[in-house]
């Protein structure tokens, strides 16, 4: 699922009309393995598309959450974000609407970055670690405040501290509003249960900071096997966290090097609030 993107500054935002980012093809070539079966005459076709994000959202507003302590602009346009860093094969398939019209939104850049089976989150190494500084969780990692949403809830960006950019990257919507990526099942931190950071830029603008979450069922089932099991005392589970809603699950198959993660995105793309 790469591209000629491939590794432009992620600031520059230059959105030109015409150029997708995704292939449907390698796409949902990547689908073929999953269950329930995917078709190789459909990989191509946009009713294969949707047949992907069946049950994995549908056209209701996103909930915003806070952007957290670790976001920057990691100036990364690419597909694999995972650097060789270990753990459990995961690829996201996001799709992104306007909601209001449902029409798809091309041309966006979605950004994801989320920590590593230890709970490390690149750039900020030391810090999410708790050796420098809040310890990993720690306030402010609620929800956003009354009246603020994750696209302007006054959290500064990230000066990392660190260069290391791992688990960090972005694409390009295509004419579909598709991106996807290939990482690894996070880990977990203290406070906090398992989740993937993910913001929407549209014309320059942060329209859309929320999250993307998984079932216990399946966190448990990642987690007995190394090197998330070295890993242990996690003590923050869905029912228990303060941002995690429904909406946010992501719609989860079983493939045969890991698994397939899909979710409909819907961003109030003129932040008009609605």
């Amino acid at each position: 699922m790469t591209d000629h993107h491939e590794g432009q500054r992620v600031s520059r935002r230059r959105l030109l009309a015409g150029i997708s980012s995704l292939s449907l093809t390698g796409l949902l070539a990547a689908c073929s393995t999953s269950e329930p079966q995917q078709t190789a005459a459909a990989s191509t076709t946009a009713a294969a598309t949707e047949d992907v994000f069946s049950g994995a959202g549908t056209c209701v507003l996103t909930p915003e959450t806070t952007q957290g302590p670790y976001y920057f602009d990691a100036d990364k346009v690419r597909a694999d974000i995972r650097e060789e860093r270990p753990g459990t094969t995961l690829r996201l398939a996001l799709k992104l609407q306007d909601s209001e019209t449902c029409a798809a939104l091309p041309n966006a850049v979605v950004e994801i970055w989320h920590c590593d089976a230890a709970g490390l989150y690149s750039g900020a190494e030391a810090r999410s670690s708790g050796s420098g500084g809040p310890p990993a969780g720690a306030p402010p990692a609620g929800g956003p405040p009354p009246g603020g949403t994750g696209a302007g809830d006054g959290m500064a960006d990230l000066t990392p501290t660190d260069d290391q950019r791992y688990l960090r990257g972005a694409q390009v919507t295509n004419a579909e509003g598709v991106v996807g990526f290939t990482t690894i099942w996070p880990g977990w931190y203290r406070g906090r249960t398992v989740h993937i950071h993910v913001m929407v830029h549209v014309s320059n603008e942060r329209v859309l900071t929320s999250q993307l979450m998984f079932d216990e069922a399946l966190n448990s089932a990642v987690f007995e096997n190394e090197p998330y099991a070295a890993h242990t005392g996690r003590d923050t589970f869905n029912e228990g966290d303060s941002i995690f809603e429904e909406s946010m699950l992501l719609k989860v198959t079983r493939q045969a090097d890991g698994y397939l993660g899909a979710l409909v995105l819907s961003a109030d793309s003129d932040r008009d609030g609605r």
